[in-house]
């Protein structure tokens, strides 16, 4: 077996169309529990990024900051 018909097998059988409405319902059910939770959590959801971008941008001006942090050698050919 080679890898044209493995991925030829792989290919017919992601693009049958199944019966049933499981994936539907999984799918809904998911998006419904996301916005529960972020109706729910919205005020701690906010302060979880807002820590996160906080401690990122820290990180970044420390790096920024850094005396020779960005001191690449001479890369010119001589």
């Amino acid at each position: 077996m080679n890898i044209k018909t493995v991925w030829g097998l792989i290919f017919d059988h992601a693009m049958k169309k199944e019966e049933g409405l499981d994936g539907i319902l999984v799918t809904v059910g998911l998006c419904i529990i996301a916005l529960l939770l972020c109706v729910v959590m919205k005020d701690s959801l906010t302060e979880f990024i807002q820590t996160i971008v906080k401690a990122m941008t820290d990180s970044a001006k420390g790096i920024l900051s850094t005396p020779g942090a960005f001191g690449f050698p001479d890369m010119r050919f001589v």
